[in-house]
């Protein structure tokens, strides 16, 4: 039995799945498993899976989703750990070996992801945040408040003990493209999260990237959000938070806000300012909140070039 299951979504990439390919064949560590599961691309994809000898393929009826094609992946899997890539993005040669190294040595740890870079449609690292974000990193250890602000988990980078994603039920399919920053939310109120700090995993940035259908992503940020504002609450009437109650409030101020933005982009103004209200109560100083609310009432188009 593999140790590592790997997680090859694929959906029309065929100009970069074969250096997604080349990055796992590449690995030191060799003990793995990888799952292709394809979501019914037509550009030449399938075809070429097909034609690999170490890669099983799970080729979708229909057009699933990110998240639906994932948990199809994992019912399938038989590793002790679980890896998502995505079929555009590539791996380091030390990246499951630091990363398995980690899990091993650490049993409050359920998930472990890495540093790393984007790079654009040619493999070449693109500088500054060209998706409006840095590549995300963490300190190893509790990480659930700091994932209110961003996700910091690039789904390519983790690595994840199979049997904690399946006790969360698999990744929530409703989600166009946040359902994978919902799991590492779920997963980090009751694991550990760990750090590899170290390059290991390039992003690709390219037109396709589902990244860039904000319109979709704001309506999934907008449930996203109100979900994170259910699951703080509850957390605290248990008790979570009741030696940090300062870094709680200002969590949820930041979710309030962030919320009333998403809001006001999907043109629901007048809960804008409701969210933006929530927030102003939480953290007084938040001197955005004030601004943003403010804002609302300038209109839709008004507001997003302000941002």
């Amino acid at each position: 039995m593999p140790r590592v299951s790997i997680l090859l979504t694929c959906y029309n990439h065929i100009a970069y799945i074969e250096a997604a390919v080349a990055g796992v064949r590449a690995q030191t560590f060799r003990d793995f498993e990888i799952i292709a599961i394809d979501d019914g691309s037509t550009d030449g994809t399938r075809e070429w899976l097909s034609a690999q000898p170490d890669i099983q393929c799970i080729f979708n009826s229909t057009n699933l989703g990110t998240y639906a094609t994932l948990n199809v992946g994992l019912e399938r899997a038989i590793g002790e750990f679980t890896a998502v890539l995505n079929d555009d993005d590539v791996w380091h040669p030390e990246k499951l070996a630091r990363q398995v190294a980690l899990l091993d040595s650490n049993s409050k740890v359920g998930l472990v992801h890495t540093g790393g870079h984007f790079i654009n449609g040619k493999g070449e690292r693109t500088e500054g945040n060209p998706l409006g974000f840095r590549f995300p990193t963490f300190e190893t250890g509790d990480i659930l408040l700091g994932l209110v602000y961003e996700n910091k988990i690039i789904a390519s980078a983790a690595l994840a003990r199979t049997a904690i994603l399946r006790e969360l039920g698999g990744f929530n399919p409703d989600y166009f493209g946040s359902g994978d920053w919902e799991m590492w939310f779920r997963v980090a109120e009751q694991h550990h999260v760990g750090f590899v700090d170290a390059p290991l995993t390039d992003y690709r940035v390219h037109g396709a990237n589902a990244s860039h259908k904000l319109e979709r992503i704001w309506r999934d940020d907008e449930r996203l959000r109100l979900w994170i504002e259910s699951r703080l609450t509850h957390l605290a009437d248990e008790g979570r938070f009741a030696d940090r109650l300062d870094d709680y409030r200002n969590a949820r101020a930041f979710n309030f806000a962030a919320l009333g933005t998403v809001k006001m982009l999907n043109g629901d103004a007048a809960a804008a300012r409701r969210s933006y209200a929530a927030s102003i109560r939480l953290a007084p100083s938040r001197w955005k909140s004030y601004a943003r609310w403010a804002l609302t009432f300038a209109g839709k188009n008004a507001f997003r070039k302000s941002l």
